[in-house]
């Protein structure tokens, strides 16, 4: 999804780039290499490590949506993979992506219109401890996690000639990449881990290592997803 993003914004040409919740940090560094001026911000100190760790001598700002600690119009293109379904408010936040980008600026994002929460299940089920029952945002909040819901919502916030389609693709997770995501606190999965105590910690990790035993394929977890992916321009 990452390498679609990319393409979406077309060659660099030596323009700027924010990515938010920028999480490992792979979005900026693929930015990078292709000749992007890339900044990240990541709200979670774990996966600003985790990034930081990764790609060194890459920028890594401690901010989040809605709030970001930019100039108005700093960024020839935004970006936000995986994170307008994940903010408490999701119209403010793209709302937010449209400031900080230039007049015209490309703005892209992406959400989950259906992930593999089965294989969380089971982790919560082989560990022993309930899964989260989910909370669903206020209903003048929420929109509906569609290609056309997604739209809507972005144009709702300010979002120009935006273009969405939805992927399907088999994620090929590396299971050590997998755990440092739900570790670090990112998506849900990392939510319901951060809100465990240490012992029930411990027997998700057990049970997150039973389940990749049986599902893993050559070292790997195969994994489907489906995603609404959104392209547009700011004001």
């Amino acid at each position: 999804m990452v390498g679609t993003l990319l393409d979406a914004l077309g060659p660099a040409r030596g323009r700027s780039l924010l990515d938010v919740g920028a999480g490992t940090g792979e979005l900026v560094a693929r930015a990078t290499g292709a000749g992007w001026t890339a900044t990240g911000c990541e709200p979670e100190p774990t996966m600003r490590e985790v990034a930081g760790r990764a790609h060194p001598g890459l920028e890594f700002v401690a901010a989040a949506l809605p709030e970001l600690p930019f100039a108005s119009a700093s960024f020839d293109a935004v970006t936000a993979n995986f994170v307008l379904n994940h903010v408490v408010d999701p119209r403010a936040s793209a709302r937010e992506m449209t400031r900080v980008a230039s007049h015209g600026g490309l703005l892209a994002g992406t959400i989950w219109t259906s992930s593999p929460s089965w294989f969380w299940l089971e982790v919560c089920e082989r560990a022993g401890v309930m899964p989260a029952a989910g909370e669903r945002l206020p209903a003048h909040k929420d929109f509906e996690r569609t290609v056309g819901g997604f739209s809507a919502m972005l144009t709702d916030a300010g979002w120009r000639d935006t273009s969405t389609i939805e992927q399907t693709w088999t994620w090929e997770a590396a299971p050590e990449t997998l755990w440092s995501s739900a570790e670090g606190g990112v998506a849900s999965a990392g939510q319901f881990y951060r809100s465990l105590d240490r012992e029930e910690r411990a027997r998700f990790r057990s049970g997150f290592d039973e389940a990749c035993a049986v599902h893993a394929r050559g070292g790997m977890l195969p994994l489907r997803h489906s995603a609404a992916v959104a392209v547009g321009r700011a004001l």
